[in-house]
């Protein structure tokens, strides 16, 4: 491998880079520990220097101030002032009498005194000052000589151990991240192997042999990937035949499904349209029987006013009418007319309040409807159905109430409540009670039904809106009733409904959207 490549390996320079790093970290520590301990030394020659000063000094001084000896004790202080790091020395006497030499404005890093006697007497006191300056002149010329030393040292270190990592680690990993960046399909058949290795393995070794148990394995995986391969190509060949002929079988299917679900689907509505008719033509029986009652009471009585009428027409020929008789015939007619009026009024509610709803049953125009006026009629004309039950229904609906709406819509669905209540829910029974209320809010009409009959139970009441569900299976009931009002309401009246889980009886809420017209005054 070229020096170029071991140099520009990217390990090699990080390696470099950290082995400067703690080797810089490292002497900087060692340089650091020399020069405080040189500057320790210094420090100890100092004070060994003062300690020198007192045994050799102090005694000539005390005998040339004893001796008055003035130019001597200059002489003398002169040369302490002359000994490393002393910049300035004073002696005071007890005499007032103050010797100095040296430079007295210097910073003080060390400052000594000592007392100065001749046998017993008390002659004065030597300060001597002295300072760092050569201690630090030292210890830069040391610190020099130290840091040239070390930095030689640690670049000489690095070298030889980049050297070495190199030579024992990064050419190798440098041949196997080549080998791995050429190896393909082509050269699987080709071995990784290490140059100039010793006979003991290391993790280096191990890596080189995990690779090649790599490549055989790959090399056997794609042995068996094109050998799936083929199977897969023949399988698919063999999956497309099977495809195109299930294809074949389930458009068969589908189309004989489709025709079913047509066939379905039109006798689903042949039924809800026949629930519709039957729905009406209950309505329709109900009301003839109704009708029937006051038609046979006006015919009863034209019967005898005609019969007065001839009476009256005989007498008045004959001229045997008397003033009594004619009286009396009179107010018989009178009676029979206002009771021929009231049966007349009475079909003519009748017929008004069936034809209110039966008309709307088959045209489904959105009009505009007092709903109080509404309600009423639907509720007349089902009533019809069961007169000789005792029901009680209780209604809740604002009399000034105007809104455009579905007239047909809301009779089949009322006339289904009405209908189930009385078939279904007062099963058996000749008296019960039922609660329609109307309430406007938000912009939303919303209708709850109540009974107090016999209720629903839970299966049913989950599935009460689905078709072909009924409690009188094979006793006449469809099972399309539920459903019919469920499409009415989410469908065609844009609205939402809920059968209600009540502690007697059965109810329903039914909530829709309603544009409010104006009330009628």
């Amino acid at each position: 491998m070229s020096s170029t490549v071991s140099i520009n390996n990217k390990l090699s320079r990080r390696v470099l880079i950290y082995i400067l790093l703690c080797s810089s970290l490292l002497s900087l520590v060692s340089i650091s520990i020399q020069l405080y301990s040189a500057f320790q030394k210094d420090i100890v020659r100092l004070n060994q220097q003062m300690d020198n000063i007192e045994s050799s000094y102090i005694k000539s001084i005390s005998t040339s101030l004893w001796d008055f000896n003035a130019p001597l004790v200059k002489q003398q202080i002169q040369g302490i002032v002359n000994l490393p790091n002393v910049k300035f020395v004073e002696i005071t006497t007890g005499f007032g009498k103050i010797y100095q030499h040296g430079d007295a404005q210097v910073e003080a890093m060390k400052t000594v005194e000592y007392p100065i006697f001749y046998g017993e007497n008390d002659l004065g006191v030597i300060k001597i000052v002295s300072d760092y300056e050569d201690i630090y002149l030292n210890i830069r010329e040391q610190a020099g000589f130290i840091v040239m030393s070390e930095s030689i040292k640690t670049f000489i270190v690095a070298f030889f151990i980049m050297f070495i990592v190199h030579w024992v680690v990064t050419r190798h990993i440098y041949h196997i991240t080549s080998y791995s960046q050429k190896i393909s399909t082509d050269t699987l058949d080709t071995p990784l192997v290490l140059q100039h290795r010793n006979e003991h393995t290391d993790e280096l070794d191990d890596l080189a042999d995990a690779i090649n148990n790599m490549r055989i394995a790959l090399k056997n995986d794609i042995v068996k990937l094109e050998e799936a391969e083929n199977a897969l190509i023949k399988l698919n060949g063999e999956l497309e035949i099977k495809v195109y002929d299930r294809t074949a079988k389930l458009a068969a299917s589908n189309q004989q499904l489709q025709q079913s679900l047509d066939d379905l689907t039109l006798a689903k509505d042949q039924l809800v349209q026949a629930e519709k008719m039957a729905s009406l033509g209950q309505l329709v029986a109900g009301v003839a029987h109704e009708v029937n009652t006051p038609l046979g009471i006006c015919v009863t009585s034209i019967s005898a006013l005609k019969e007065k009428v001839i009476e009256l027409n005989g007498a008045v020929e004959s001229e045997n009418l008397t003033k009594a008789q004619l009286t009396n015939t009179l107010a018989l007619l009178v009676e029979y007319q206002e009771i021929i009026e009231r049966s007349l009024n009475k079909a003519v509610e009748l017929i008004r309040g069936f034809k209110s709803v039966a008309v709307e049953q088959h045209t489904d125009p959105e009009i505009n409807i007092n709903l109080a006026q509404h309600v009423n009629d639907v509720v007349n004309t089902v009533k019809t159905l069961f007169k000789r039950k005792h029901y009680t229904i209780n209604l809740s609906v604002d009399e000034q109430l105007n809104l455009v709406t579905y007239p047909s819509a809301w009779n089949q669905i009322l006339t289904n409540f009405l209908t189930n209540s009385h078939i279904h829910g007062f099963e058996d029974r000749d008296k019960g009670e039922i609660w329609i209320e109307f309430t406007n809010k938000n912009g939303f009409l919303t209708l709850l039904y109540r009974d107090d009959g016999k209720g629903l139970s839970a299966d049913i009441r989950k599935r009460i809106f689905d078709p072909f569900v009924t409690t009188k299976r094979g006793q006449g009931g469809s099972g399309l009733g539920m459903n019919i009002v469920y499409n009415l309401v989410t469908v065609k009246l844009g609205g939402t409904i809920t059968c209600l889980a009540t502690e007697q009886g059965c109810g329903f809420q039914v909530k829709v959207p309603i544009a409010e017209k104006a009330h009628i005054a």
